[in-house]
């Protein structure tokens, strides 16, 4: 929990939940830093600006968990932060009228750092002991990870890549991309961006992340965490986690790799978010799928969607795995939607969404989309480097052709 009276940093759309006693300073300090629209007196209030993917503010005591917890049900079905800013909980010499209400909001906070309010629910916690010193200007809104609407392109989205690092040279070689050693160029003004699992049952799953973390540093590529790229980084953080689908072929790569490779795989990894809205809103890229109503949002569920997709409970495919819900059969949103996971047998088109998992390390191809272009772009593998569970899905008629405008 920061301690501060310095400008305060807010994500954005969140729902910030106001704490403190006095109810003239807490009105004081909405009116100061947060626009009348964004305050609201209700939980209903706040709902509606939060579908709108509008930042919310709530301004009521709040000094017990009681209290709290709706606000925190709230966010958590709006898939967005619950900020919690408590205001001067020290009291500062509170008068007789104020002394209890101040200990039951030092109660309710767990001591002096605050250690209930995240294991209520609060993503965020920041602590204002001068209220009255917050200079005007001092909340800052930054946009939540996923919301890169600023970067406008054009990009090449590469699907599945898997440990497939001659094919995603060879790929980028066909784009336009001069490489040099660990060192890539991209044609004037393009950006790559992947679409997850970068590892795993290919041939040389450290040398695509060397090469991807150094476009990643060098801000000519983009990446989203894929299902594949989350256990890595599971096993390589020490959890317990089943060596299989490949993730052994990786770890033994990985010892024969240089001594920072698996300090930097966990770094890359990391950093890397469950998906990006790119484009004003007009591209989305994830891993396996997201529906149109968590895109730009941020929790468990939009993760877990990101990284797995649907899949029906309790029920499995002819191969004995858990069978996968076709997400895109029922999208019907504006933004284009590219994403991976499930392979097929080429880019496949439904409504507004591209599927680039071309299978690569089952022997197809790799493959990448350029936006706006809504072109697609192939090379095929150079071998078999793990046969399929799955077969790959055949494409419908009318399934190999982009949505128009």
């Amino acid at each position: 929990m920061s301690s501060s009276d310095a400008p305060l940093v807010l994500p954005s759309p969140a729902l910030v939940v106001l704490i403190g006693v006095r109810d003239d300073v807490r009105a004081a300090f909405a009116a100061r830093h947060f626009p009348p629209e964004e305050r609201c007196a209700t939980l209903d209030a706040a709902g509606k600006r939060l579908t709108a993917g509008q930042p919310a503010v709530l301004n009521a005591p709040h000094l017990t968990p009681d209290a709290r917890a709706d606000a925190v049900l709230l966010a958590r079905a709006q898939h967005v932060p619950a900020v919690a800013v408590v205001l001067d909980p020290d009291g500062h010499d509170p008068d007789s009228a104020t002394r209890r209400a101040v200990a039951a909001l030092r109660a309710g906070l767990g001591g002096p750092d605050a250690p209930a309010l995240p294991l209520e629910g609060f993503r965020e916690v920041r602590r204002v002991r001068r209220p009255d010193l917050l200079p005007a200007g001092g909340v800052t809104r930054v946009p939540l990870r996923p919301d890169r609407r600023d970067l406008s392109g054009p990009f090449d989205v590469v699907g599945d890549v898997h440990g497939c690092l001659p094919e995603l040279l060879d790929l980028l070689g066909l784009l336009g991309y001069a490489v040099q050693g660990e060192q890539v160029t991209p044609p004037p003004g393009r950006t790559l961006v992947f679409v997850g699992d970068l590892t795993d049952r290919g041939p040389d799953s450290p040398g695509v992340l060397r090469l991807v973390g150094g476009m990643l540093a060098a801000g000519t590529a983009l990446c989203v965490q894929g299902n594949h790229d989350a256990k890595l980084l599971r096993a390589l953080s020490g959890h317990a986690v089943k060596v299989t689908h490949g993730l052994e072929v990786t770890l033994t790569q990985l010892d024969h790799a240089p001594p920072d490779a698996r300090t930097d795989a966990c770094a890359l990894l990391a950093g890397l978010p469950h998906h990006l809205v790119l484009d004003g809103g007009r591209l989305v890229v994830v891993h396996a799928g997201l529906p149109e109503r968590l895109h730009g949002r941020d929790s468990a569920r939009v993760w877990s969607h990101a990284l797995y997709g649907e899949t029906a409970k309790g029920e499995l495919d002819a191969q004995g795995l858990p069978l996968r819900l076709d997400w895109a059969a029922g999208y019907h949103g504006q933004a284009i939607v590219a994403y991976g996971h499930t392979p097929v047998q080429a880019a496949r088109w439904r409504s507004r969404t591209v599927n680039l998992d071309t299978g690569c390390v089952f022997g197809g191809s790799l493959t990448a989309l350029r936006y706006p272009e809504l072109v697609t772009f192939s090379v095929p593998a150079r071998a078999v480097y793990r046969e399929a569970a799955r077969a790959p899905l055949p494409l419908a008629p009318g399934e190999d052709v982009p949505p128009g405008p």
